[in-house]
């Protein structure tokens, strides 16, 4: 009785414990951000909850253990004693929850808001947290209720015996989770398989083991009509192919209200912040070959009417981000924006016509744009070796 007493006096210490600690907490959490700073309060209420469901585990597993202990100094045999301790090591375990919970719960808080100021994994997270301890308060509770039932006298077994919930959940549990023979039973499903002392029950298997079993095969049958047979649904190929087809529109919707997209068959005149900002680009990579005004070196002049590939500006633009590595012109698009090389661009079309000194001769074919009279009329040579 002494033992008993003692249970419920840790039982009733531990409500009052939990009446105490959950708005303690909550008062915290509330207070603990600073003024003007904002607060989650899904993540305070999550983890509040995680914590009072940790310690209610740990007020259980702790009523665990000592009817544990008492149930081994019950049973001193060897298959009671190995039931006892396998409950008391789960107890023990669930202890460990509580700082597990505590971890997990301060890790994910922090993540940037989507769920109620949460990422979707952090509520994830938090959800999972808060359906295992709710589980294991669930078995904690079946395994209290089954020692106290070992403890209990004769006639207390026979009332808990008589209620209608204890008769609904062991009917329920020997038909649809175990199916179990009761103990004196036994030898009617007593096989003649023995080895080395040990018997085999013909036990049926679990009822929701079975219904699972048949829940696959009706599954598999209507995923082969629904994905092969009919082909209502779309196979990994299928939606593969439309995954990209819809990203295919996104792109283009976005790319149509991108003000910084560059089409390259309608490239636009920079204004003078481009240039000037192109101008700096032409300063530090384009002059070793094509002189600092143009004027050519290496590679042909810009400034004059004749063009190895056309001179619009949509083709000086293509010649600057494909390139041609066979006449010693690089392709510049991964080192430079769409904008940037479409300033480039529009800064080299302002150098036509500027005819700076030491020019080099025309190279290419003659060039005028539509509506524009040519600069410059001097026969140009067929070879060449650069950007023009």
């Amino acid at each position: 009785m002494n033992r008993f007493t003692s249970i419920k006096k840790k039982l009733f210490s531990t409500s009052l414990l939990l009446s105490a600690i959950l708005p303690a907490i909550a008062q915290e959490s509330a207070t603990s951000a600073a003024p003007g700073e904002k607060s989650n309060l899904l993540a305070i209420l999550l983890t509040v909850s995680a914590i009072v469901l940790a310690f209610v585990i740990w007020g259980m597993g702790q009523v665990l253990i000592n009817v544990g202990k008492l149930a081994l100094e019950k049973h001193k045999n060897a298959g009671k004693l190995l039931s006892a301790i396998f409950i008391i090591g789960l107890s023990l375990t669930s202890q460990t929850i509580f700082a597990q919970t505590a971890e997990t719960t301060s890790t994910v808080a922090a993540d940037a808001p989507n769920y109620g100021g949460l990422t979707a994994s952090a509520f994830y997270a938090f959800v999972s947290v808060l359906t295992i301890e709710v589980a294991a308060i669930l078995f904690l509770a079946f395994s209290i209720r089954r020692v106290f039932q070992e403890l209990l006298p004769e006639k207390a077994k026979a009332v808990a015996k008589s209620s209608r919930f204890s008769e609904w959940w062991s009917s329920f549990d020997k038909k649809f989770f175990t199916k179990a023979v009761a103990v004196e039973k036994e030898a009617d499903i007593l096989l003649d398989h023995d080895y080395d002392g040990i018997q085999e029950l013909d036990n049926s298997l679990p009822p929701w083991w079975k219904y699972g079993f048949y829940a696959t095969i009706f599954v598999a049958v209507f995923y082969l009509g629904y994905y092969h047979a009919f082909g209502v649904g779309k196979n990994p190929t299928q939606e593969y192919l439309a995954e990209m087809e819809k990203a295919k529109v996104e792109k283009e919707a976005y790319e149509a209200n991108n003000k910084d997209k560059v089409d390259e068959n309608n490239i636009p005149m920079a204004d003078a912040a481009g240039i000037a900002s192109a101008k700096e680009i032409y300063a530090n990579k384009c002059w070793p070959c094509h002189g600092k005004a143009g004027e050519g070196g290496a590679g042909p002049n810009l400034t004059d009417d004749y063009w190895l590939h056309k001179g619009s500006l949509n083709d000086i633009y293509h010649s600057i981000k494909i390139g041609y590595p066979d006449k010693g012109m690089q392709s510049w698009s991964k080192e430079f924006t769409p904008v940037q090389m479409s300033y480039l661009a529009s800064y080299i079309k302002t150098l036509h016509g500027t005819n700076p000194p030491g020019a080099k001769a025309p190279q290419g074919d003659l060039f005028a744009e539509q509506g524009a009279a040519p600069a410059t009329s001097a026969p140009a040579p067929a070879d060449s070796t650069a950007l023009k």
